[in-house]
């Protein structure tokens, strides 16, 4: 009798039982993960959507994106293993499972790769901005240097970062990242409630056109989708913990995505409203920059953005690693190991670069990735594939609630997507290229 191969459920299952040595991360390991690809850039630059949208709607879309995402983080998690002795691993194989092989993948893979690429760009500049402002705050006699060499300086860290192999392998930076987002973010309220309101502040809406005004709350909305990130990664690391039958790895995952949730409020929250508080509608897209005393405090906090945004870069961009070195091994025969690495990492970093270079356009950017890519994968689509897979009874109260989410989810997808776009091209218009 001829041997046959085993099928890749039986490979799953073994890995599985046997114990993969790629899967041995604890709970705390989800909840730093989370964190790093939770908190980022966008905490910065709720505030300036708070100024848009005002107190009554600006916290009411802030409660309402808190929870919608973590009962769609929670039904990620618990779709991780919907099927005994399988794991979805990625995005895409949960997709596959729920739309089908040939139709998930269009569904899911462009949704996870704006989310992924789109951050991954503006941490780029988020990054360089970040080391310019530091730098200029440390040094006020050094020559001041352009912004897109700054932004150039820091692409230059990721090009040997991104040799790293695994999720592992940056949980060092990663932790890092998660420690440096909540004490930055701990400094821009706690900084902006010592400087106190600025002189006349108001809080009345922006006096500028009403199309303006539509499209700048559009981009708002985006701003707050892009805050509320990490469901694109979620599965990613939740196959990083080991699982047995009676253990499964949604058990721990679960109290690492709680961990990361608190710690999102206790950044977010004060963040946004006391960010507000102090500047009005006169703040700036990013807190950090209306802050100027006490002069170390500040340069320090935007050091931590640098060494968070470092980290989240990696979170990102180690997915979409994995997918080219599949493509290109798989369609270009290209064999695994070190030239692999070089060659696919080293290509995605340069493209990021290159296009946050050109685009430096910080709120314009977080709304319309935001709106295109972060609306969908964290507000709606975890919600279409638990009707698809656990088919709840019609009517009832779960059913209500994911069509529920379902309908927000795609009105701030369109919403924010068209006014980023059209805020973009916008300041685009006016804006003086690579200086």
């Amino acid at each position: 009798m001829v041997p046959t191969s085993p099928s890749k459920e039986d490979q799953s299952i073994g890995k599985w039982t046997e114990g993969d040595p790629a899967r041995r991360a604890k709970w705390w390991y989800s909840t730093f993960h989370t964190v790093t690809a939770m908190i980022g850039a966008g905490v910065l630059s709720l505030p300036y959507a708070m100024a848009y949208l005002g107190w009554g709607p600006g916290i009411t879309v802030l409660v309402l994106s808190w929870c919608m995402t973590l009962n769609t983080m929670w039904q990620m998690i618990q779709l991780h293993e919907c099927v005994p002795g399988t794991r979805f691993d990625r995005y895409i194989d949960l997709g596959r499972h729920a739309f089908g092989q040939k139709l998930g993948p269009w569904i899911v893979l462009p949704q996870q790769l704006i989310v992924q690429v789109g951050c991954d760009i503006v941490y780029m500049v988020t990054g360089g901005k970040s080391l310019k402002k530091f730098m200029e705050m440390t040094c006020a006699s050094c020559t001041p240097i352009r912004q897109s060499y700054w932004i150039l300086i820091f692409g230059g860290i990721h090009f040997f970062l991104s040799q790293l192999p695994n999720f592992n392998s940056v949980a060092g930076v990663s932790l890092a990242a998660a420690v440096m987002s909540l004490s930055y973010s701990t400094i821009a309220w706690a900084g902006s409630l010592a400087h106190g309101q600025i002189d006349n502040v108001s809080y009345a809406y922006k006096n500028t056109s009403a199309a303006d005004y539509m499209f700048r709350v559009f981009n708002a909305l985006g701003e707050i989708s892009f805050a509320f990130a990490g469901h694109a990664v979620v599965l990613e690391i939740q196959a990083t913990i080991p699982s047995t039958t009676e253990k499964p790895s949604k058990i721990p995952m679960w109290k690492g995505a709680l961990g990361a949730y608190f710690i999102n409020a206790i950044c977010y929250f004060p963040v946004a409203l006391i960010g507000y508080w102090a500047f009005g509608q006169d703040v700036d897209d990013n807190v950090l920059m209306e802050l100027r005393r006490p002069a170390w405090l500040i340069a320090s906090a935007n050091l931590m953005v640098v060494v968070h945004v470092i980290g989240s870069y990696q979170v990102y961009a180690m997915p979409v690693f994995d997918m080219l070195e599949r493509m290109m091994m798989k369609r270009f025969s290209f064999p695994p190991g070190l030239a692999l690495r070089l060659v696919t990492r080293s290509t995605y970093v340069a493209f990021t670069l290159f296009v946050g270079v050109t685009f430096p356009f910080f709120g314009d950017l977080l709304g319309f990735f935001g709106g295109f890519g972060f609306a969908p994968t964290s507000y709606f689509l975890p919600c279409i594939m638990w009707l698809i897979i656990k088919k709840p009874k019609r009517f009832s109260t779960k059913w209500f609630i994911n069509w529920a989410c379902i309908f927000v989810g795609v009105f701030i997808m369109m919403a924010s997507t068209i006014g980023g776009f059209r805020n973009i091209v916008t300041d685009a218009s006016s804006y003086r290229f690579y200086t």
